[in-house]
């Protein structure tokens, strides 16, 4: 088979007349790199996989894929094909997330993705919704992960982002803080008012970012590393049981009685929590209610997310 000969703008010029349900199984095996990969992303078998992508390949006059001991690896013509498949799919998606958001009645799915601690911690917005659109089958995906708004992995992002992507809109839902927190009982073991050189330290992630190194060289020279985890909720547990001090959000930790701030917020470290969506999905009648909706229910929230604000007080329910 030719394996030459093709661009990207020679593939483009052509797509269309293509089959798509030929093109998916190629961007799938690509994405995948096995058959048995591809086919569950798909929901077939792996013989359908293998039999579409032979029969492109046959229709094409070209080969798309060499299998190797790694898996299947596109040849050159085969990376320019998925490329332009994978652009092809993307218009595709937008246009289906066009016109499902034309709904009427305000029925239907949406999924939104946010962090597990601002789920945790701002739940009340979320149930507040489901409350007042009753009719939208709310999915919450409670992860740190990046997912896919144009592969519809999600509709909403809720993320701690800077300067967030330029391809995407959204609402700025406030500023979140963090501080440097221990267990009372690690300050007591310490010592209270010690330098934060003096205590243990958990790091956030395994491998050590460039800026706590830099931090603790100015505000803790020589402190000791007790842990290093990937994981939020190991951190946190990590810091509740006096393994080690380390950031926290300072609206969260400030409500748990078990901890203690041990030094200065950062506040040049604050970070904007954002809600953001696809362009195309601003017509989308479940997307933008629930921007709306976020937006207004964060602007009674936006003290207490950066820690601003007193932790609310527990309800004395001891009989009079």
């Amino acid at each position: 088979m030719n394996e030459g000969g093709f661009t990207l703008h020679t593939w483009s010029a052509n797509l269309h007349a293509m089959d798509w349900d030929d093109l998916k199984y190629a961007l799938a095996l690509h994405r995948a790199g096995s058959l048995s990969g591809a086919a569950e992303a798909l929901g077939v078998v792996r013989t359908t996989v293998g039999r579409r992508v032979r029969g492109l390949e046959e229709a094409l006059g070209v080969r798309l894929f060499d299998q190797t001991p790694d898996g299947f690896v596109a040849t050159a013509a085969g990376g320019e094909l998925v490329e332009a498949a994978a652009q092809l799919e993307e218009q595709i998606l937008v246009a289906k997330g066009r016109v499902l958001g034309r709904d009427a009645d305000l029925k239907g799915p949406l999924r939104v993705s946010t962090l597990g601690f601002v789920y945790e911690g701002f739940h009340g917005v979320f149930a507040s919704f489901m409350s007042r659109y009753p009719g939208v089958e709310l999915t919450v995906v409670v992860t740190t992960r990046e997912l896919s708004l144009v592969r519809r992995e999600a509709d909403v992002v809720i993320r701690l982002n800077n300067a967030p992507p330029e391809r995407l809109i959204g609402r700025r839902l406030g500023v979140m803080e963090f501080a440097p927190y221990a267990s009372r009982a690690l300050v007591e073991e310490v010592g209270e008012g010690a330098p934060m050189s003096s205590f243990p330290w958990v790091y956030g992630d395994e491998r050590g970012p460039r800026w706590l190194d830099d931090w603790l060289d100015v505000h803790a020279p020589g402190a000791p590393v007790a842990l290093r985890t990937e994981d939020y909720s190991a951190l946190r547990a990590s810091i509740r049981e006096g393994v080690g001090v380390s950031f926290l959000p300072c609206f969260e930790a400030q409500s748990d009685p078990r901890l203690v701030r041990v030094g200065p917020r950062l506040d040049a470290e604050a970070r904007v929590l954002w809600a953001l969506t696809l362009p195309e999905l601003r017509s989308n009648s479940r997307v933008r209610l629930f921007m709306d909706h976020i937006h207004e229910a964060f602007l009674a929230e936006r003290d207490r997310l950066a820690g601003r604000a007193a932790p609310p007080r527990e309800v004395d329910q001891s009989p009079v």
